[in-house]
């Protein structure tokens, strides 16, 4: 098993352990996140690779992981994932450049309002 594996299966079993305590919470959260991947208006590939996108930018190792692997199930190719990466990377430069011109700005200004 990959060192990627390990990750995501030490994920799934302390997921497990959860449920032996909070079992109604668990559950609702398989329902709800079952309901959010499954084919709709976007199907399940392209859910995933927002997720990965998502997954990237909160700098979660294990949802990446988790995410590159479910991609790869939906029938995302490499590239594919590739490119969600570089989504990613250009909303997180865009985060920081949006901030900087808007809040940053206004501070070095005094002008910033809370």
């Amino acid at each position: 098993m990959s060192e990627m594996d390990n990750k995501v299966q030490a994920y799934k079993n302390e997921i497990s352990e959860l449920e032996s305590t909070l079992p109604d919470v668990v559950q609702a959260y398989h329902v709800f996140t079952g309901a959010c991947f499954s084919d709709g208006a976007l199907d399940a590939k392209t859910k995933q690779l927002i997720a990965l996108g998502i997954g990237l930018f909160a700098n979660n190792e294990v949802c990446t992981l988790y995410h590159v692997n479910e991609a790869r199930h939906k029938g995302a190719a490499d590239a594919e994932i590739m490119e969600a990466v570089a989504v990613a990377a250009a909303l997180g430069g865009g985060h920081a450049l949006s901030q900087g011109v808007t809040r940053v700005q206004q501070a070095l200004n005094g002008t910033y309002l809370t």
